[in-house]
């Protein structure tokens, strides 16, 4: 039974360094940045959250994070509303730092329609990050 709940729940990455977690029905999608994101800005001093049922297409910036190093957007790969923002991070945008794939996620939409551009599993998305870091 683990192993078919950790198939479901299994992060996919995007290019823009995004992790993306669909629900089992894969009608909602639970966004964030990537570790290697968070380590790439280092300490985060803001985060801008979207609110609660805001239409995003697909490429959209859900919000942004500023640190101390610079600001970035985080994209959306999907159309879709958004149902919840992670509220937590506006008090304490550190959590990113701290735990970006968990505790630090950003928000969650109700899908409509299949991602943007490729998803990638963990592996995947591995092997792009340190490809990128070789050039």
């Amino acid at each position: 039974m683990f192993s078919a709940r950790a198939a479901l729940l299994e992060k996919k990455y995007t290019e823009d360094h995004e992790w993306v977690e669909l629900s089992s029905d894969g009608k909602t999608a639970t966004i964030g940045i990537s570790k290697y994101a968070a380590d790439a800005l280092g300490d985060v001093v803001y985060v801008e959250i979207p609110e609660v049922g805001t239409q995003l297409s697909a490429g959209d910036s859900l919000g942004a994070i500023e640190s101390v190093k610079s600001a970035s957007d985080i994209l959306t790969p999907f159309e879709g509303t958004v149902l919840e923002a992670n509220d937590a991070l506006a008090d304490k945008p550190g959590t990113i730092n701290k735990d970006p794939e968990g505790e630090g996620w950003v928000a969650r939409l109700e899908i409509e329609g299949e991602p943007e551009g490729k998803l990638m599993t963990a592996e995947e998305y591995q092997a792009f990050t340190e490809e990128a870091a070789e050039h």
